[in-house]
């Protein structure tokens, strides 16, 4: 699928549309980007990108927007789906993208795009998608919440 960087561009970073409440607050309109190169030691025998290093990649991009939302170290708890459209090259350029779709009293819900990149012709494709939930935890690696709680009077 070739798309157009522009239209692939605002994707991601168009406002989050729902009647959840939560989605009202600026942090939730946290997008991160990263972009990266595919490299032969990254790839499989077909010349594609490994689909562990694919979510590698998306995992510490979802971590970032996670602890930007937060501003509190984050662990993944789990990764909800993941779906695979097009190969990465080696090569190719690869941009991921996650956006922070939900804050809840301990986790943050982070939806990730992996665009795969022609680096000369510049054709851009869709090429993973997956939703990665991460939960704030405090100094004893046990979930805290998200947003400091008022201290009881």
């Amino acid at each position: 699928m070739q798309v157009d960087v522009r239209t692939a561009s605002r994707r991601l970073s168009s406002p989050a549309r729902s009647n959840d409440a939560e989605m009202d607050h600026p942090e939730t309109q946290i997008v991160e980007r990263r972009t990266e190169l595919v490299f032969p030691h990254e790839t499989n025998q077909y010349g594609t990108l490994f689909g562990g290093r694919a979510l590698a990649m998306m995992d510490v991009v979802a971590s970032i927007a996670a602890m930007r939302a937060s501003r509190k170290p984050v662990v993944t708890a789990s990764i909800d789906r993941t779906d695979f459209k097009a190969p990465i090259r080696v090569g190719e350029l690869v941009e991921t993208i996650a956006r922070v779709v939900r804050i809840g009293r301990t986790s943050i819900t982070v939806d990730v795009e992996l665009w795969a990149e022609h680096p000369v012709e510049g054709n851009r494709r869709l090429s993973t998608v997956g939703r990665f939930v991460m939960v704030a935890v405090g100094p004893d690696g046990r979930p805290t919440p998200v947003r400091d709680e008022p201290s009881p009077p």
